[in-house]
C-alpha cells in the first residue's frame, strides 16, 4: 500500500475522533498536493512504534509511529495474547499512570482492553509514580504491570512500559521490567493484533483501587529511615512538575522529616513542564528554583525527583558555601557504601550496569560482598541474584529490592536524607564521605558525553566508525583494551556498545541510547590520592581529555 492508503486504513480504523480527524486533515491536503502533509503522513506511518524491552515510548499523536490510542489499544490486545498464552485466562495485571499528555486516555484503555480478557485488572488511582505500580505489581501477586509514564522524556513524548511477576517469570524476573525473549513475544502478539476499533474492552470489569497500595508504598518507604526521633535535616525538594510531589510529602512526613520545603512553581503535576527546558534533573538548570530556595531557607540538602519520580537527583552544600549537584555515580557510591555497612539489609551484592563507575565494586570487595557488573537498566541490575542495593550512573538507585524491584526516586531519597543526618551527627557531610571513599578506594570521576541527532542513522555510523577505527592512545595513555560488547561475553549478554579502557585505568563506554535518538559516552578516570589530597582539578582535566580524543574518532 502507498503511505496514504495505508493512513486511510488506520484512520478508519481508529477508535479515538481526535486523532482521526488529525489523520482525515493530513490525508485531504496530501491527497490535494500538499508536499508537507505528504511529508507528516511519511513520518506518520513510517513503521509502527517498536515495542521493546523500554516497552513503547514516543511523540503523542495521530498515526501508527506515535503514542496514541490505537497504538496503546493493539499493544494492551498484543500484551493481552502474551499472558493468555503463557499464564491463561486468571491472568492477575495492575495498570498505572503518570500525568503526561495522554497518560489518562491510555490508561483507560489498557484496563479496559485488559479486562474485555477475562483477567483480574486492578486499576491504581491516576496520577501516581512509576515505583508504586512496581510495587503493586509484586504486592498484589499480579502476573503483569503496566505503567503509562515516558519518565524524563520531552513533554510530548508517552510510553508504555511493562512489568512480569507472578506466574508469568522466574523468582528472578517478579516485579521487574520485561527483557527478551518476552519483549520479542509481545511485539509478535501485537503484530498479529486486529485493528484497534476491533479490540473488545470491558471498563466494567475493571477493579479500581483505592489508596491501601499507596498507603503500603508510603508505609515501607518511610520505615528506611529507621530513628524513631524527628530528623533534623532540612530538605528542599522538586518533583519537576511530575507525579512524585505527593507521595514523597507523605513519605517524608511518615518518615520523621518535617522540616521540608517544596519548590512551589514546580510541586503538581503539569504535562508541559513549563519551568525546565528539559523535564530531566541532570539537565542544566533543571534544579536552579530548587537551588535557589535552599540557599533562601539554609537547606542541608536538595532532593530533585524526575517526573515519573523513579530516579533521583542530589544536591550537596560544599565547604565554599555554593551548591553542587552530585553526580549520578557519586551518590551510587555513596548508598552503595551505605548498603555494604549494613548487615541488617538482605542481600549480598551490590550492582551496576557496566557504564557506571567502577567504585561500587571496589565498595563490595572492600565489606566482603559479591558484586555484578550487568547490561544497562534495571531490567537486567533487578535480576541480579541476592540483590542489596544496584544503581545506574542515570540518577537510578534500587535500595529496596523487596518492595521496588526497579530504581525508585522516592526510596533513594529517604536513604539519602537518612545519610545526610548520620553523618551530620559526626559533623561531617556528604563531600566529606565522598572524598573518605576516594583516599580509601581512589577518585573515581566520571562524566558523560552525549550526541544527540535528528537522523538516528548517524548513530550507526559512528558506531561503526568507532569499530573500525584503531585508537591506539586516549587522554595520552595507551589504550590496552577494546572490547566489542556486541559479541556479549561469559556475564552478559550482546548489546551495541564499544569498551576502550587505557594502561592509566582511564575507560570509555560508547553506546547508543535505548530511549532516545542520542550516541551516549562514559567516561571515567581512576586517580589515587597522594597524601590524602583528593585531585580533583586533575581528574576534571583528564575527563576532557577523554571527551576530546572520543569526539574526534567520531568526528563531531
Amino acid at each position: 500500500m502507498t503511505t496514504i492508503e495505508t493512513a486511510r486504513h488506520w484512520r478508519d480504523h481508529d477508535p479515538d475522533p481526535s486523532t482521526r480527524a488529525t489523520l482525515t486533515e493530513l490525508i485531504d491536503a496530501a491527497e490535494a498536493g500538499d508536499d508537507a502533509a505528504a511529508e507528516e503522513l511519511a513520518s506518520r506511518f513510517g513503521g509502527p512504534l517498536t515495542f521493546g524491552t523500554a516497552g513503547l515510548r514516543g511523540e503523542v499523536g495521530a498515526g501508527e509511529s506515535r503514542m496514541n490510542v490505537a497504538v496503546v489499544t493493539r499493544a494492551t490486545a498484543g500484551l493481552a495474547r502474551y499472558l493468555l498464552d503463557t499464564v491463561g485466562p486468571d491472568a492477575r495485571v495492575v495498570v498505572g499512570c503518570d500525568a503526561r499528555h495522554g497518560s489518562a486516555e491510555f490508561f483507560d484503555v489498557a484496563t479496559d482492553v485488559l479486562a474485555a480478557q477475562g483477567f483480574t485488572v486492578f486499576a491504581l488511582p491516576p496520577r501516581l509514580p512509576t515505583p508504586v505500580t512496581a510495587h503493586a505489581t509484586r504486592s498484589l501477586g499480579c502476573d503483569a504491570g503496566v505503567m503509562i509514564t515516558a519518565s524524563h522524556n520531552p513533554p510530548a513524548d508517552n510510553g508504555y512500559k511493562v512489568y512480569l511477576g507472578g506466574r508469568a517469570t522466574d523468582d528472578a524476573g517478579r516485579g521487574v521490567q520485561i527483557i527478551s525473549p518476552a519483549d520479542a513475544d509481545i511485539a509478535d502478539r501485537i503484530a498479529q493484533a486486529p485493528p484497534a476499533d476491533e479490540v473488545p474492552r470491558d471498563p466494567a470489569a475493571v477493579i479500581h483501587l483505592d489508596d491501601e497500595v499507596v498507603r503500603t508504598y508510603i508505609e515501607r518507604t518511610a520505615g528506611l529511615r529507621t530513628d524513631p526521633d524527628l530528623s533534623p535535616v532540612r530538605v528542599v525538594l522538586t518533583p519537576l512538575h511530575g507525579v512524585g510531589g505527593s507521595v514523597a510529602r507523605d513519605v517524608l512526613r511518615a518518615a520523621g522529616i518535617g522540616d521540608m520545603h517544596v519548590v512551589s512553581a514546580q510541586s503538581d503535576p503539569d504535562p508541559d513542564f513549563p519551568t525546565v527546558p528539559f523535564p530531566n534533573p541532570e539537565e542544566p538548570g533543571a534544579l536552579d528554583l530548587a537551588l535557589a530556595l535552599a540557599s533562601d531557607v539554609d537547606a542541608d540538602v536538595v532532593i530533585a525527583l524526575d517526573p515519573d519520580a523513579d530516579r533521583c537527583s542530589v544536591a550537596t552544600p560544599g565547604p565554599d558555601g555554593h551548591w553542587r549537584q552530585l553526580t549520578g555515580d557519586e551518590i551510587g557510591g555513596l548508598l552503595g557504601e551505605q548498603a555494604a555497612r549494613d548487615s541488617t539489609r538482605p542481600g549480598d551484592t551490590l550492582a551496576s550496569s557496566i557504564v557506571s563507575s567502577r567504585m561500587l565494586g571496589r565498595i563490595a570487595a572492600d565489606h566482603g560482598l559479591r558484586f555484578a557488573a550487568t547490561l544497562t537498566g534495571f531490567k537486567w541490575i533487578a535480576r541480579t541474584p541476592g540483590l542489596r542495593f544496584g544503581y545506574e550512573e542515570a540518577i537510578g538507585y534500587c535500595t529496596d529490592p523487596d518492595t521496588v524491584r526497579d530504581k525508585d526516586g522516592i526510596g533513594a531519597m529517604v536513604r539519602v536524607i537518612s545519610l545526610v543526618e548520620e553523618l551530620a551527627r559526626d559533623g561531617r557531610t556528604l563531600t566529606d564521605e565522598l572524598d573518605r571513599l576516594a583516599r580509601r578506594h581512589g577518585l573515581h570521576a566520571t562524566a558523560p558525553m552525549t550526541i544527540r541527532v535528528e537522523d538516528t542513522a548517524l548513530i550507526g555510523k559512528m558506531m561503526g566508525r568507532l569499530r573500525s577505527t584503531s585508537i591506539d592512545h586516549l587522554a595520552g595513555s595507551p589504550v590496552v583494551e577494546k572490547l566489542d560488547l556486541a559479541h556479549g561475553s561469559a556475564d552478559l549478554p550482546p548489546t551495541d556498545g564499544i569498551l576502550l579502557r587505557t594502561a592509566a585505568d582511564d575507560r570509555v563506554v560508547v553506546r547508543p541510547s535505548g530511549t532516545e535518538p542520542k550516541l551516549k559516552c562514559y567516561l571515567e578516570v581512576v586517580l589515587d590520592c597522594p597524601d590524602g589530597v583528593v585531585p580533583r582539578a586533575e581528574a576534571a582535566h583528564r575527563l576532557d581529555a577523554l571527551g576530546a580524543d572520543i569526539a574526534a574518532v567520531l568526528e563531531v
